[in-house]
């Protein structure tokens, strides 16, 4: 094996624990050969907000694939092979499982490339965003198609209830300050009941459930292209069986970046003509009226927001990830608006005025609310 020519940008991976990077170290020697690796050019590709990160790994023939390290204490790789092999049948672009030491957490992956959506869409160019956001939706549809009950958990009432608890727990109580007792946690409990109930009466599907761009891989150079090139599909060990309007709450409402309104409802209505023709919208009247799927979307959003405020806040207060509490204001924003349009969401915003101190935010509303 000749000598390679590392890129100035190599960044090696750091092993706080000796004997975790000796059992790497062997795993490489192992699979090495057989797949025409290059071990001298392992670099950090990412890393994320569980225990999980990324590694990127030349080969003899000038390509490159992905290592996860995943300690099997902290991460389960099996959910990870399951949820990969139903997504690559329904015809999705993931990774393919091409070794895994399911002893130790590590796992070699082809490489979908190394740009994420997030970095080529822009709020300011929604027209030049739209294609990627039409791709996405083909990622989505054929998910949502395959899907079979009974093969992913639940997304359950148990499983809402516990997302939700994170809000007044670590948003509240540890980032905030605030006493989650009394007519306050009544009020909590009274919302959060009446967001279970409202998500739970929709029609189940595969759910990715961090479906965004920052998990949407642009095609890399090379590969085929245009303006509907499939997108690859990334972070989905955490999929379920649950509400169909998840996804989309989660691709519109992103974590990391924020549309306006306009646009949030333009791919929605896309969404919703393409889903009503793959027969996905047969629920209520959901088919003859978007603004009734559309309040559904927003009680699913709802429910993600309070959810992902309480895990940022976490990620910084328990695991020293500052970076993750910086768009916490973004979901408040996206919770109060939400709250605004809803009478019976009207204690919540009221508690947010309180704890926040600001004003309620308008949005778009359709039909009676």
């Amino acid at each position: 094996m000749s000598p390679v020519t590392l890129p100035h940008s190599l960044t090696l991976p750091v092993w706080t624990d000796p004997a975790r990077a000796a059992l790497f170290q062997a795993w490489l020697a192992r699979v090495a050969p057989a797949e025409r690796l290059l071990p001298a050019s392992v670099r950090l590709a990412s890393a994320d907000a569980s225990f999980r990160r990324y590694l990127r790994i030349d080969t003899e023939d000038g390509a490159s694939r992905i290592v996860m390290d995943a300690p099997p204490a902290h991460e389960n790789c099996a959910a990870f092979v399951q949820v990969a092999a139903l997504m690559q049948a329904a015809g999705l672009q993931v990774p393919r499982v091409l070794d895994w030491d399911q002893p130790h957490g590590f796992m070699l992956l082809t490489d979908l490339g190394s740009q994420t959506m997030i970095e080529v869409v822009a709020p300011d160019q929604p027209d030049a965003a739209r294609p990627f956001y039409e791709a996405a939706l083909d990622q989505l549809l054929a998910w949502q198609q395959a899907s079979r009950p009974g093969v992913l958990p639940p997304y359950d009432a148990a499983l809402l209830r516990r997302e939700l608890q994170l809000f007044p727990e670590w948003y509240l109580a540890r980032h905030r300050g605030v006493a989650v007792e009394g007519a306050l946690a009544d009020t909590l409990a009274k919302t959060f009941e009446l967001i279970v109930a409202r998500n739970l009466a929709a029609p189940s599907v595969y759910v990715h459930r961090d479906f965004m761009p920052r998990n949407l891989m642009v095609p890399p150079e090379g590969a085929p292209t245009g303006p509907r090139a499939p997108l690859g599909v990334l972070d989905f060990q955490d999929a379920v069986h649950g509400p169909l309007t998840y996804d989309i709450a989660s691709l519109m409402r992103d974590a990391f970046l924020s549309w306006d309104e306009e646009f949030v409802l333009d791919v929605t209505i896309r969404y919703w003509e393409r889903a009503k023709k793959a027969g996905l919208m047969d629920y209520e009247d959901w088919a003859s009226d978007f603004g009734s799927f559309w309040r559904a979307v927003e009680w699913m959003g709802l429910q993600r927001h309070l959810k992902v405020a309480g895990i940022f806040a976490r990620l910084t207060l328990r695991d020293g990830k500052p970076k993750y509490l910086a768009d916490a204001p973004r979901f408040i924003g996206y919770i109060r608006a939400t709250a605004s349009r809803y009478r019976e969401l009207t204690p919540l915003l009221r508690l947010l005025d309180q704890v926040e101190g600001s004003a309620a935010a308008s949005g778009w509303a359709f039909g009676r609310v």
